[in-house]
């Protein structure tokens, strides 16, 4: 029994540990990961801050590895945080937002995404973004 209570005593006090995955104005996430369709295959991060509960700018690379040009994309965006407006659990963010900059190409790159951003402890968890571009990865709180 005693070892049942100091199992739960862990579990609930290391789940108070969980920081939220937006936690608004201030709020500062770097994602690093793959990107697996859009403009190309590579790897990607982008930096969001948070500027109100439910916003937050940023900027992003990414480096496209799988054609002969190794182009690049490089971005500022926008996201809408629905987590807390939905009432989700604190440690799972939704999240709809824009992207938009510069191609190697000589191009304007737009897009359009639905992200997904899950936290195992306070500073790293998961994201996963899908629109234009797909790309999913490690997810860090600063």
């Amino acid at each position: 029994m005693k070892k049942l209570s100091l199992l739960l005593a862990v579990f609930f006090i290391s789940s108070a540990l969980f920081a939220q995955s937006f936690d608004g104005k201030g709020d500062k996430k770097l994602n690093l990961g793959y990107e697996f369709y859009g403009y190309g295959n590579g790897i990607s991060a982008t930096f969001d801050y948070g500027i109100s509960d439910l916003f937050s700018v940023g900027l992003g690379g990414a480096y496209y590895l799988n054609n002969d040009n190794n182009d690049y994309f490089i971005f500022a965006r926008t996201g809408v945080h629905l987590g807390e407006l939905f009432d989700f659990n604190e440690r799972f963010d939704i999240y709809p937002g824009v992207d938009i900059g510069y191609l190697q190409r000589n191009d304007i790159g737009f897009g359009g995404y639905l992200g997904f951003r899950y936290f195992f402890t306070e500073n790293i968890g998961i994201f996963a973004e899908f629109g234009n571009t797909g790309k999913a990865g490690l997810s860090f709180t600063f």
